[in-house]
């Protein structure tokens, strides 16, 4: 089915991995092994209590939970295309909803903020070059994590004008300018450590690539390093992702077209390109002071100016 759907590695794991949990929770529930099993028992009362388990004991976010619901629904969606007896029970899960959650403010570093970060990799190493080159490279082009884990040499070209090609979500690919810093960073970071043109650039000390949980450990090292000189990092959750929201306003407060963005960013919708343009503080101030002044309110009269009350005041 992954290989016919042309689905990511990452989609196939996510997907595994829900069906452990599921079958595990529903043996130990029936108190029989995996192995006895049937389609029936894996009814909706089975599943709502799996979601539910999901939440309360294994304390996972609703975005988590919505993940393994969605693994569910596509697997008894092709099951009730295939099985007509098991319609109704394919139906009955099909309507277990989705599950709303709170969307907190978004976090984005400013560029004081940013550049404290960047100087924290201490470049004089293999492993802090490429940190640096990695990090650049995500304030560079607002790449997903993963997309810019993926990048081998052949998806770049270095002359002028320097782009690169990413591969991003549904396999969708774009092409990101690249700044000439930029270049000079992997270039430099190839030379010392080179890479066969299909192969990741990023990789660890063993040449194997680098994995997004490897990064976020070290970018939280940096960020708690950097926030000696910015303390403003101190109240802040910053991630990989974080450059990528970062870009995201920062193009927003130039002026650029919010379509431009979302091609730059490989958006599905519009939509989400507009959470940078709410969350930039600045480009909604600026939009305030382009209000016609005769429709804000009027100032407050001042005391002062009301001898009446001057008089009053001075009769106490």
């Amino acid at each position: 089915m992954g290989q016919q759907r042309n689905l990511s590695r990452h989609t196939v794991l996510s997907y595994r991995d829900t069906w452990k949990l599921l079958l595990r929770f529903v043996s130990e529930r029936k108190r029989r092994e995996i192995t006895a099993l049937s389609l029936s028992d894996l009814e909706a009362a089975e599943v709502l209590a799996f979601l539910q388990h999901l939440e309360n004991d294994r304390k996972v976010s609703i975005g988590t939970r919505n993940c393994r619901l969605a693994a569910i629904h596509s697997f008894f969606a092709f099951v009730a295309r295939r099985e007509p007896l098991a319609i109704t029970q394919c139906s009955e899960i099909a309507r277990i909803p989705v599950k709303k959650m709170n969307r907190p403010a978004m976090d984005y570093l400013d560029a004081e903020e940013i550049t404290a970060i960047l100087r924290q990799p201490d470049r004089s190493n293999a492993e802090g070059q490429r940190d640096h080159a990695l990090l650049g490279f995500l304030y560079n082009t607002g790449a997903r994590i993963q997309e810019a884990l993926n990048v081998c040499p052949q998806a770049i070209r270095f002359e002028s004008p320097a782009h690169v090609e990413l591969l991003g979500k549904g396999r969708k690919s774009r092409v990101c300018p690249l700044w000439p810093e930029t270049v000079d960073l992997l270039r430099a970071l190839l030379r010392r450590r080179p890479r066969p043109d299909d192969q990741p650039i990023f990789v660890n000390c063993y040449g194997r690539p680098l994995g997004a949980p490897g990064v976020r450990f070290k970018l939280k090292q940096y960020v708690q390093a950097a926030a000696q000189e910015a303390p403003s990092l101190a109240k802040k959750r910053v991630g990989p992702h974080t450059f990528r929201h970062s870009v995201g306003v920062q193009l927003v407060a130039a002026g650029v077209d919010t379509t431009v963005i979302r091609n730059w960013f490989g958006h599905a919708r519009l939509d989400t390109t507009d959470l940078y343009a709410r969350a930039n503080l600045e480009t909604k101030r600026r939009a305030l002071d382009q209000v016609d002044p005769a429709t804000k309110p009027s100032k407050p009269p001042r005391w002062k100016d009301d001898p009446e009350l001057l008089r009053w005041l001075d009769s106490l």
